[in-house]
């Protein structure tokens, strides 16, 4: 029995490993951001498109940094979400 429950965490740590693996990160330049409401606007819009994971919005830097899953979206696709939320956006710096 405690063979089983070993394997079973063990097996669902490994899957969260790969699942994080498989993240790409990208850097936006977010435009237009003039407020310190802005980036809240530009994580949600974000946040809305399927295969992202997690997004950090620096309004000072007029940036956002984007994990995501690159089998879901790419990087121009969250560059096309946040322009069409108002905040005119190109890909920086994909890793």
């Amino acid at each position: 029995m405690f063979r089983s429950f070993m394997f079973a965490v063990f097996f669902v740590l490994s899957s969260v490993t790969v699942a994080a693996d498989a993240a790409n990160k990208v850097t936006l330049q977010v435009q237009g951001m003039t407020c310190a409401a802005c980036p809240i606007t530009v994580k949600k819009a974000l946040k809305k498109v399927p295969g992202v994971a997690e997004v950090t919005v620096d309004y000072k830097a007029g940036t956002a940094e984007v994990s995501y899953d690159p089998k879901k979206v790419n990087p121009e696709e969250l560059a096309k979400a946040t322009t069409e939320a108002g905040y005119p956006t190109t890909v920086n710096e994909v890793r």
